[in-house]
C-alpha cells in the first residue's frame, strides 16, 4: 500500500490562553485552540464568514514556548498533523472522540502587545518556503530557527540571551 500524506497548515487566531500540563515522564504539553476564518458568498450574494475551531496540541520545546509566549488573541501559523483519538467514557461507557492537530512547527506573528516575541511586526527567520515567520520552534529536537541575526532588540534592552531559543 501506499504510504500517505498527513499535514495540516493552519494560520488563526488563539481562542483561549493555553492550557499547560506535565506528564508524568516530565514532557510540557501544551493544548488550545485556534480559530480560523474563511469568507464566501452566500446564497443572497452577501459575503460571510465562517469560523472554524480547530484543538491544538505542542509537546516538549514547542509547548514551551507555547506557555511562555501564545496567549488569546495571538496570531499563529502553525504545521502538523491530524490525529484522532477515542476514549471510552467513564460515567456512559459511551466512545468519545476527539481530532487534534499535533503542532509539528509554531510561528509566532503580530507585534508586540499581542503575546509574542517578536520585537514588531514579522520577522524573518531563514524561510524560503515564501511566508514570512518569526520565531519558529520545532516539534522533535527541541531545536528552533534564531530570531534573526544581528541586534534587533538594541533599542528596547532585549539582548539575545533575553531570548530563549
Amino acid at each position: 500500500m501506499a504510504k500517505g500524506v498527513n499535514k495540516v497548515m493552519l494560520l488563526g487566531n488563539v481562542g483561549k490562553d493555553p492550557e499547560i500540563r506535565t506528564t508524568a515522564g516530565g514532557m510540557t504539553v501544551a493544548s488550545f485552540s485556534l480559530a480560523t476564518a474563511d469568507r464566501a458568498k452566500d446564497q443572497q450574494g452577501n459575503w460571510a464568514d465562517k469560523t472554524e475551531w480547530h484543538n491544538l496540541v505542542c509537546f516538549q520545546r514547542t509547548a514551551e514556548i507555547v506557555r511562555d509566549y501564545v496567549k488569546k488573541g495571538s496570531q499563529i501559523f502553525v504545521e502538523g498533523k491530524i490525529q484522532t483519538r477515542s476514549w471510552d467514557d467513564k460515567t456512559s461507557g459511551e466512545k468519545k472522540y476527539k481530532t487534534e492537530i499535533l503542532v509539528n512547527e509554531l510561528s509566532l506573528l503580530g507585534g508586540r502587545g499581542e503575546g509574542v516575541a517578536s520585537g514588531g511586526g514579522e520577522r524573518s527567520a531563514g524561510s524560503s518556503s515564501g511566508y514570512a515567520r518569526s520565531n519558529t520552534a520545532s516539534y522533535g529536537g527541541g531545536s528552533a530557527a534564531p530570531s534573526s541575526p544581528g541586534n534587533d532588540y538594541a533599542d528596547q534592552g532585549i539582548t539575545d540571551e533575553d531570548i530563549p531559543f
